[in-house]
């Protein structure tokens, strides 16, 4: 998740820009620039992280009061100086940061490139700086008005013009941007943490807004020339609360952030009606059609979204998959052959059973995919193709966003195998890629009202133990909702297969045991009812997870959270927060550290 820093008024803007973009490093990021109205346009950019950046300012700062900073994190194209932000247009009058995706960037660059411009990177963000060229009579607000009108996808950018040295201009469509007020001088940024140094009086820019900012004052209008008066927040945080947003911890904060990372992750992943996977081009089709099997390693809640891969991969590409808890998988000699594809899941990408599992398939001569969250880790730099979950770095041990990412990069990578064996026809991939880019916002939904997960929690908060059920998609959910509750409240719990209750779990229900179900709508759903009953036939209290407008389920269940109805494979994302929610909840009732739980570490980096 990139971040994005502006600033204008009298002071020296280079401080402004780098202490601002400090404040956004949790976002993550592999590279950072700035540019600066000095006369001209000063552009200075590294490869790396800030201190890079800081390096190379000491030997040469350029000096001015109008400027805009990045930290990027790639998407199109690798991470590298040409490619790091702002990018200029042709003629050096104009510079642009953009965090976001432009779908259609390949239609505009060869129509830009046809008129005489040229391109100095590999990003979809340089062909905003060519259209505005384009598009630029004099009035800079104006011609970016007219740009984004060409644009598909995703944006928050910033635009500045040696031509007009008194504003930024800045727009906001499906990506954070805020505008800080000051005294004689305003802000840009992705983030109020950015700007707290200097102002705490904040308006957030709306979908399809864009922002004139002077020194003396912003004004906002729609893409469409309405124009917009919004109420300036004030922000009383400290400097801890800003790093979580307002939020009372980073678990809740991250959780509150699953929309944002899971649009990130599939932002570059669906461009002109095909799935694309730029950063896994050593697996060619050849290859993906000469596939026989797929193994999925990985731990904790990532074998989770291992799970729920192994489901998509074999119901949409036909190819079969085993899924490997890591730090066994490299102990019992699993069949592998050049024809075997490893997926080695690791949020941190440095857990040391799943880096020693891609050894040794690569070794055995398999081809491997790594899904992580951090850009350089150990498991990157090792695997033939990268599948990157733009989650921005979690604080808290306990794996939310990263969970809702990996999926997503998962059924993303399903999707692509589908699509290059032509398993599945053109329409039904289709279908399923719209499905895709509204998980978001089911996400979204299922997070605007969380009064019953929080009365839930409050009544079974003393319980000693819980057992979660589901069938299908429904069972790593329902294992991932058991291992939240037992990681922070340290509450016993157990996921299973619905269908094994009868094989043992049963002998557990009683009162004092709440049940947990995954009653989504599916093709197992009257199964899972059947289930239910004889949970209920025991005196377990019922607690389900069921689609929207299921009334049944009320006739069946104490408590009903109810998600978004979505394709049965896809529903593990919404499925999941609910639960994430409710473990929430009832650790934070019990007192316990939800951030920091006992015993626990963010990454396992030793077997």
């Amino acid at each position: 998740m990139c971040g994005i820093v502006g600033c204008i008024g009298q002071r020296d803007t280079v401080p402004v820009l780098i202490n601002g973009l400090k404040r956004l490093e949790y976002r993550g990021y592999d590279s950072a620039g700035i540019a600066v109205l000095d006369g001209g346009i000063s552009v200075v950019r590294r490869l790396g992280k800030l201190k890079e950046l800081e390096e190379a300012l000491l030997t040469g700062a350029p000096s001015g009061q109008i400027g805009i900073g990045h930290t990027r994190w790639a998407t199109h194209g690798k991470p590298s100086e040409e490619n790091a932000h702002p990018h200029l247009d042709c003629t050096g009058n104009l510079a642009v940061v953009h965090n976001g995706i432009i779908e259609n960037f390949i239609a505009l660059k060869e129509e830009l490139q046809a008129k005489g411009h040229v391109f100095g990177s590999e990003t979809d963000t340089e062909v905003i700086a060519h259209l505005v060229e384009e598009k630029y009579d004099g009035n800079l607000l104006e011609a970016v008005k007219a740009a984004i009108k060409e644009l598909r996808g995703s944006f928050a950018l910033a635009v500045i013009s040696k031509h007009e040295p008194d504003r930024i201009i800045a727009a906001r469509k499906d990506s954070p941007l805020i505008l800080g007020i000051g005294e004689g001088e305003n802000f840009i940024a992705s983030d109020v943490p950015a700007i707290l140094g200097y102002t705490r009086s904040v308006i957030f820019l709306d979908n399809d807004e864009i922002a004139e900012v002077t020194c003396d004052g912003v004004k906002i209008t729609t893409f469409d020339d309405i124009a917009v008066n919004r109420e300036i927040f004030t922000v009383n945080w400290d400097d801890e609360a800003a790093e979580k947003c307002g939020y009372e911890d980073f678990m809740l904060k991250e959780i509150n952030e699953q929309p944002t990372a899971v649009r990130e992750t599939i932002r570059s992943s669906f461009v002109g009606g095909d799935v694309r996977l730029d950063t896994a081009s050593h697996l060619t089709e050849d290859i993906i059609k000469g596939l026989n099997k797929i193994f999925i390693v990985a731990c904790g809640t990532s074998y989770h979204a291992g799970l729920v891969g192994k489901n998509a991969i074999e119901n949409w590409a036909g190819i079969p998959v085993e899924v490997d808890i890591s730090s066994e998988f490299r102990y019992r000699n699993p069949i592998i052959t050049k024809d075997t594809l490893v997926v080695a899941i690791s949020q941190s990408g440095e857990t040391a059973d799943t880096l020693a599992s891609l050894r040794e398939a690569r070794a055995r001569g398999a081809k491997v995919i790594a899904i992580s969250n951090v850009v350089g880790s150990s498991i990157t730099r090792e695997a033939d193709g990268i599948i990157h979950t733009h989650a921005g770095p979690e604080i808290g041990v306990a794996a939310t966003k990263t969970l809702v990412s990996q999926m997503a990069a998962i059924y993303t990578l399903a999707l692509y195998l589908a699509q290059v064996r032509e398993a599945m026809p053109k329409a039904e991939i289709d279908k399923l890629i719209a499905e895709v880019k509204a998980l978001p916002d089911k996400i979204a939904a299922v997070l605007a009202d969380t009064s019953v997960i929080e009365e839930c929690a409050r009544r079974f908060s003393e319980c000693r133990s819980f057992l979660f059920l589901g069938r299908g998609i429904g069972v790593p959910v329902a294992m991932e909702g058991a291992l939240k509750l037992k990681e922070i409240s340290y509450i016993h719990a157990e996921g299973y297969a619905a269908g094994e209750m009868k094989h043992g779990p049963i002998a557990l229900l009683e009162k004092a045991v709440p049940v947990v179900v995954v009653a989504t709508k599916g093709h197992t759903y009257e199964k899972v009812i059947s289930n239910i009953q004889e949970v209920k036939a025991r005196d377990s209290y019922v607690i389900a997870v069921a689609t929207e407008g299921d009334e049944e389920i009320k006739q069946q269940a104490e408590y009903v959270f109810y998600v978004p109805e979505t394709p049965e494979l896809l529903s593990a994302i919404p499925a999941v927060v609910p639960l994430q929610l409710l473990s929430y909840y009832i650790a934070k009732i019990r007192g316990c550290n939800v951030d920091q739980p006992r015993n626990l570490a963010k990454s396992v980096t030793v077997e």
